[in-house]
């Protein structure tokens, strides 16, 4: 047998890991409530809007499917500049490096500036590649707090307890996946004062759910940052609705002028791997440029679905959860003691029982996100009150079995 290499071996991706026992089910005729991916328009009503779809389209029948420039083509980088301008910094388009989506960004920005012995430092619990992805390049991702009963607000003293000279990354999801906490002004400002104490320190912001904010208090990381160094995410996968389109990007916020090496390494990395999708970045060109009142109505959509969730949940014994402020996830703590300490377990005896998809927390972190599990809340509102009915079931026949 040849061997696999540790770096591909160990990873884990618990979104996707937990999709092959229930693609099993469905190959047998079961039909599964699928509550655990962020593919928005898997869902009804939330479909990738039809001027970017036409934009796309033409650029594919006008014969726009050479490859673009490495770094992204000039009139999205200029459109996407203009938003973040928008949003409280001063973005120029050289500032901006085109993706295929978010998780190529990540890899590029940790293949420019990690190395072994670095460190990540990021919340518990957060995205898998947070922790998946250093691990390649000799670095290691440490877990900060999230306060799990606290709106899942971060722990600032637990920054600055783990904050040394190694840590070249300081994470930052807002809204993050999977809490849905929404990190305000104070929190972001604390935070930048952190990674301002340590020359090597940059800070990746992660806001590809921005435009999904349900308290109002979420704001740009790069608007206020005055000295360190900021590397803003976003694309089209979550807020624009196109998931499948691979289409990211990373913009840099350099005020002090210290990222000029890192910014080279990461215009070569861009370069060899030759460039996003053509037709693809023409639609989101389309999503940036056209009117965005759209955007309401999907939003609307969702926050109802979430009120019905948050409705459901507040009547189900064995279920609490802490409010989330934005994105479109639910981390609910399992209080029954059957499961409190064993959510993966909960999550497969659910969807072999009930035939109910959510994801066990312990997949986004193995310590912090423990006894938990993550609901997508956008499916249809019968579609979700079926899944908490079956929850609901599923829980009373365990408890009522125990006794």
């Amino acid at each position: 047998m040849i061997p696999v290499s540790n770096r591909a071996s160990s990873i884990e991706y618990a979104i996707r890991d937990v999709v092959v026992p229930a693609t099993k089910l469905e190959l047998e005729g079961h039909e599964i409530i699928k509550l655990n991916i962020g593919d928005p328009i898997a869902y009804p009503g939330l479909q990738t809007p039809k001027h970017m779809v036409e934009a796309y389209r033409e650029g594919l029948a006008s014969g726009k499917n050479g490859y673009s420039p490495s770094y992204g083509m000039p009139k999205l980088r200029k459109a996407i500049a203009a938003d973040e301008t928008k949003k409280g910094w001063i973005c120029s388009e050289d500032d901006v490096y085109v993706c295929h989506g978010v998780t190529e960004a990540l890899q590029i920005i940790f293949a420019a500036t990690l190395e072994s012995g670095s460190k990540v430092l990021a919340p518990g619990p957060h995205y898998p590649p947070y922790m998946a992805y250093p691990q390649m390049y000799g670095a290691e991702t440490i877990e900060y707090s999230l306060k799990s009963d606290d709106e899942w607000k971060i722990d600032i003293d637990d920054i600055e307890d783990k904050m040394d000279h190694d840590v070249r990354l300081l994470v930052l999801i807002n809204p993050n996946n999977p809490t849905g906490n929404v990190a305000g002004k104070e929190e972001i400002d604390r935070l930048l004062g952190i990674a301002e104490k340590w020359p090597n320190c940059m800070v990746i912001a992660d806001e590809i759910y921005d435009g999904l904010d349900f308290t109002g208090t979420h704001v740009s990381v790069a608007s206020r940052s005055n000295k360190a160094p900021v590397f803003t995410l976003n694309g089209v996968s979550k807020v624009y609705y196109a998931p499948g389109w691979r289409i990211g990007y990373m913009a840099v916020h350099d005020p002090e002028n210290s990222l000029l090496d890192v910014r080279d390494g990461i215009e070569r990395l861009l370069r060899s791997r030759l460039c996003a999708s053509t037709p693809a970045q023409l639609g989101y060109i389309a999503g940036l440029e056209a009117d965005k009142t759209w955007m309401r109505e999907y939003s609307n959509k969702v926050e109802k679905r979430r009120k019905l969730c948050l409705d459901r949940i507040s009547t189900i014994e064995g279920l609490d959860v802490e409010v989330p402020g934005g994105a479109f996830y639910m981390f609910v703590r399992l209080t029954d003691e059957k499961w409190k300490e064993n959510d993966k377990q909960f999550v497969l005896d659910l969807l072999h029982e009930e035939h109910v998809l959510l994801v066990h927390g312990s997949g986004f972190s193995p310590s912090k996100g423990v006894g938990h599990v993550r609901i997508v809340y956008l499916a249809d509102e019968a579609t979700l009150h079926t899944a908490f009915d079956r929850i609901e079931s599923f829980l009373i026949r365990h408890r009522s079995a125990k006794r």
